[in-house]
C-alpha cells in the first residue's frame, strides 16, 4: 500500500510539475487560473484533470475543442512516479529522500523546458543550485568536498565550452561557411550548474561516470539529425539529467 501511496504522490507532482512546464517560460501564474487547454483557453474540470487516466479517457483530445493533449503530459506525470517510487526503495522516508526528490524533480522541469524552448529559465538554476546544497549538507556527505567537486566540474566544463565554441566559431565556420556557426555556442548557459549539481552529489568519479552516460545518451538525436540531414540542436541538460539519476542510483545501491 505505502509503494501505491508513493506512486500516487508522484503522479500528482507530475501534474503539477506539467503546469510548471507550461507557465514558466512564458511567465504566467502558477496557480491562477485553474488548468485550461492550451488551445481553446477552456477550463479543465476536476474530472478531466486525474493524472494519466484523463489521457485515455479523453483520448488524449481536449473534451471542448477536440484539439490534440500532448503525450509529454502523461510521460512527465509517469516519469515523476516512477522517479519518486525508485528514490523511496533506495532511501525510504529521509531527509535524504525528500532532499534528493527535489532535487529530481527540478531536474524534471528544467529538462523538459530545455526540450521544449532549447533554454531554461534562470531562476529555476538558481533554486537547484541552493537544492543541491541541502542535499550534499543532509546526505551526510563532506560538505567542503562536496562545494569544491562542483567547482571543478563548473570549470573544466567551461574551459570545455570555451574550446569546443572556439573550434565551431572559427575553424568550422572557415569550413563550412555557415554563418550561423558564427556566434553558436557549443554548450548552453543552463548545462554548467546541471554539472554543478551533479559534482557536488556524486563526486569526482561517479559524476564523471554520470555525464559520460549523459553523453553517449545524447549521441542517440544526434545520430538522428544525422542521418536525416536535420539541423535540430540538441538540449544536453534532459541527458545530464539522466545519466545523473542512473548514476545516482547505482552509487546508493553499491553503497548498502
Amino acid at each position: 500500500m505505502i509503494y501505491i501511496f508513493i506512486c500516487l504522490m508522484g503522479l500528482c507532482f507530475g501534474s503539477f510539475f506539467n503546469v510548471l512546464i507550461y507557465r514558466l517560460p512564458l511567465g504566467q501564474s502558477i496557480i491562477l487560473p485553474n488548468s485550461f487547454c492550451p488551445n481553446c483557453k477552456s477550463p479543465i474540470s476536476c474530472y478531466h484533470n486525474i493524472p494519466i487516466v484523463s489521457y485515455f479517457l479523453l483520448k488524449a483530445k481536449c473534451s471542448q475543442c477536440k484539439s490534440e493533449i500532448s503525450f509529454i503530459y502523461p510521460l512527465v506525470e509517469l516519469l515523476t512516479a516512477v522517479i519518486t517510487l525508485i528514490l523511496f526503495v533506495q532511501l525510504g522516508f529521509s531527509t535524504e529522500f525528500f532532499t534528493s526528490a527535489i532535487v529530481f524533480y527540478l531536474l524534471i522541469v528544467l529538462s523538459f523546458i530545455d526540450l521544449k524552448y532549447k533554454a531554461v529559465p534562470d531562476y529555476l538554476l538558481v533554486i537547484i543550485f541552493f537544492a543541491s546544497l541541502f542535499a550534499s549538507y543532509f546526505n551526510s556527505m563532506d560538505f567542503l568536498t562536496a562545494l569544491k567537486n562542483g567547482f571543478i566540474f563548473a570549470g573544466a566544463f567551461i574551459i570545455l565550452d570555451f574550446l569546443l565554441t572556439f573550434y565551431i566559431q572559427n575553424i568550422k565556420y572557415k569550413m563550412t561557411k555557415d554563418e550561423s556557426l558564427r556566434t553558436q555556442k557549443a554548450l548552453g548557459e543552463g548545462d554548467i550548474p546541471i554539472v554543478f549539481v551533479i559534482g557536488m552529489i556524486l563526486g569526482i568519479k561517479a559524476g564523471l561516470a554520470a555525464i559520460f552516460l549523459g553523453a553517449i545518451l545524447a549521441i542517440i538525436p544526434s545520430l538522428y539529425n544525422i542521418i536525416f540531414k536535420k539541423e535540430i540542436e540538441t538540449p544536453f541538460i534532459p541527458y545530464l539529467s539522466l545519466g545523473f539519476f542512473i548514476e545516482f542510483i547505482f552509487l546508493f545501491s553499491n553503497s548498502i
